[in-house]
């Protein structure tokens, strides 16, 4: 489990970048200043759970079923909240016209985070 938990981490932080560094780049001659605000929310966001993921790797030897909830968690709430705001942004300067019906996933991605760390505080209470 610990092997897998790096893995993602590393996965998702390298994205991070990459997108950060997109958004900062590429982005910000075609989107609006608040879509740009968007794209760099969902940046932020993504790189806070990035490191709360890799954080979960210094448990994982402890083989604790609420430490990988939380690492689901955590790694589903960057897909549908991060994901979500990096489509809503640029759906106006690339036509995505399904965008529009994301608003609902992001607060969803935002629940499965908060779970992630409920899971996690569970996970701390429980540890001798």
């Amino acid at each position: 489990m610990n092997k897998r938990i790096i893995l993602t981490a590393a996965l998702f932080g390298a994205l991070a970048v990459i997108l950060g560094a997109f958004g900062a780049h590429a982005l910000k001659n075609i989107v609006a200043a608040n879509q740009l605000e968007t794209w760099q929310k969902g940046v932020e966001y993504q790189f806070y759970h990035t490191f709360a993921i890799l954080y979960l790797s210094t448990f994982a030897r402890y083989k604790n079923k609420l430490i990988g909830l939380s690492f689901v968690f955590f790694s589903i709430g960057i897909v549908l909240f991060s994901g979500s705001l990096y489509l809503l942004a640029i759906k106006d300067a690339y036509g995505l016209s399904f965008a529009q019906f994301l608003g609902p996933v992001t607060p969803i991605g935002g629940l499965c985070f908060i779970i992630g760390w409920i899971f996690l505080f569970l996970a701390a209470l429980k540890d001798k």
